[in-house]
């Protein structure tokens, strides 16, 4: 017997379910929404996403001379 998400009449049934809970409004955002998610969480882990603010200050403390004071 065929069973599991491999048989496209479950995934059919599945989908259908899904649009009647959240309504075809919803579900762009819903994708929009878990796209956005997943690409941060890619960036976080492989480290190629844009420094963040703290660490670009600290840097740039780190790369003055320890004699010079910085004006404020």
């Amino acid at each position: 017997m065929l069973s599991g998400l491999e048989n496209p009449f479950h995934l059919l049934i599945l989908l259908t379910v899904v649009l009647l809970l959240f309504g075809a409004k919803r579900l762009p955002d819903m994708g929009r929404s878990l796209g956005r998610g997943m690409r941060e969480f890619k960036e976080a882990i492989t480290g190629n996403g844009p420094p963040e603010p703290a660490m670009a200050a600290e840097r740039a403390e780190e790369a003055l001379p320890a004699g010079r004071a910085v004006d404020a």
